[in-house]
């Protein structure tokens, strides 16, 4: 009984977080031919209703293109976003373009160089980023070369050793073009303007992102739809900024990962914004909510990963901290989803049921508006940590480990893309499906 009960509190809390207009996951692995997706589109066509896009039959090019939506969610996650790059890289190389882009703190950086950017230049323009904030700002560190080769052969506590000094850097010098240290009277100081309130100044991140990122070609949501959240620091309400809205600027991308207390709040329109991590850490929940709602293909690209081993000390303990805290409980709201879905194919099959002169009836009208079951596809991405990092993995930007978290994304997202079977658009008895490489096919 008590964990019944649990269970259902769990799901009253997400319900509250992502409305009733989710679109349900359910794991498989056995994707629909295109033969039964056309059978499921047609018998979409005769309940659709303002809130569900027209379907789109699959054709005889690539999967992932039978897709209304391509999207990419990018979780935050600080000196771990490379991983995000090298998953882009990954895409890139298959041909994969996605048409909507949405990140949260670092996802939301990585989401303004990527869109900022032509097709043809964005994993360049990736590597130019991340390369430029990962350098050092007082003392250079030691060149890539030779680090790369050095370090396979160093024993793991000096490897803990020299991640550590990197992390102690970043924290006493800050990173090139991205936060740099406040004075020291600052940091017991009242000030009247809040973004002063911090331990680091992010100003050298607006002339980075402006360097990098070209917010005329951001601003154009036919060739890429952006959102980035982040919370209202009076209001505590989380916001997402669309440039289906708004016209978007360097300092909506830099609100997104303000994290409080390190970074300032950032100023918008008279309001000031902090890090969307503190409320959500993944944006999944915008894209799969949106409407009307569209077949889509979502990689969700996860810097933390919910399961983990015990801690046996102090150190193991504030990194699990972090794991578990920013993690963002994505299978929670799968899960959650899988059964909306459900709801919502049962619904549709009970109301082909219903007589053609019955459906003019505003009952059926509004059921129809309840009954849409657009297809998703999520494909998950999750950073495994190195058995050598620790707490400090998302403030430790030394170029070695940017190099090799980028390699495991490129890694992954290779691995995953060997299985062409994976995009293929779900069929109509399990709408919502999801695959991670890590785990083998979709579990059911």
């Amino acid at each position: 009984m008590a964990e019944k009960r649990r269970n259902s509190e769990a799901t009253g809390r997400i319900e509250r977080e992502i409305g009733e207009q989710g679109a349900p996951p359910q794991d498989s692995s056995s994707p629909a031919t295109p033969e039964r997706a056309k059978r499921g589109n047609r018998a979409r066509r005769s309940t659709l209703s303002e809130h569900c896009a027209p379907a789109v039959e699959p054709g005889e090019g690539p999967a992932h293109e039978a897709y209304a939506v391509r999207a990419l969610v990018l979780q935050g996650g600080g000196a771990l976003g490379s991983y995000q790059a090298g998953v882009y890289q990954g895409l890139a190389e298959g041909g994969i373009h996605p048409n909507w882009i949405a990140g949260i703190s670092i996802g939301a950086l990585n989401a303004a160089v990527i869109a900022g950017n032509p097709p043809e230049t964005r994993v360049e323009q990736l590597r130019a980023f991340w390369e430029y904030i990962c350098a050092q700002p007082w003392l250079p560190g030691l060149p890539l070369e030779v680090l790369s080769e050095a370090a396979p052969l160093w024993p793991e506590p000096m490897r803990v050793w020299f991640d550590s000094i990197n992390a102690a850097r970043a924290v006493v010098e800050g990173q090139r073009g991205f936060f740099t240290p406040r004075a020291i009277t600052d940091l017991w100081a009242r000030f009247e303007d809040p973004a002063r309130a911090s331990y680091y100044d992010t100003a050298p991140l607006k002339a980075t992102l402006e360097r990098f990122v070209d917010f005329d070609r951001i601003n154009h949501p036919k060739e890429m739809r952006v959102s980035v959240g982040a919370v209202n620091v009076h209001t505590g309400n989380f916001a997402y900024f669309d440039n289906t809205r708004v016209t978007l600027r360097a300092e909506h991308f830099m609100a997104s990962g303000a994290l409080p207390p390190g970074f300032p709040a950032v100023e918008i329109d008279g309001e000031y914004y902090w890090d969307g991590g503190l409320v959500s850490n993944t944006p999944l929940q915008e894209v799969l909510t949106a409407q009307p709602r569209r077949d889509a293909l979502i990689f969700q690209v996860d810097l933390w990963s919910a399961r983990g081993r015990l801690p046996h000390n102090l150190m193991d303990v504030a990194e699990r901290q972090k794991d578990i805290q920013y993690s963002s409980r994505t299978r929670a709201i799968t899960d959650y989803m899988r059964e909306q879905q459900n709801y919502r194919r049962m619904l549709s099959e009970l109301m082909a049921l219903v007589p053609e002169s019955k459906r003019k009836d505003p009952s059926y009208q509004r059921a129809a508006d309840h009954a849409c079951d657009a297809r998703r596809n999520v494909i998950q991405l999750i950073y495994r940590d190195k058995s050598f990092e620790g707490s400090a993995k998302d403030y430790q930007f030394g170029v070695l480990t940017m190099h090799e978290h980028w390699a495991s994304g490129l890694e992954d997202i290779r691995e995953t893309l060997k299985h062409p079977k994976w995009l293929a658009m779900p069929g109509p008895e399990h709408p919502f499906v999801t695959h991670d490489v890590h785990r083998g096919d979709g579990e059911k």
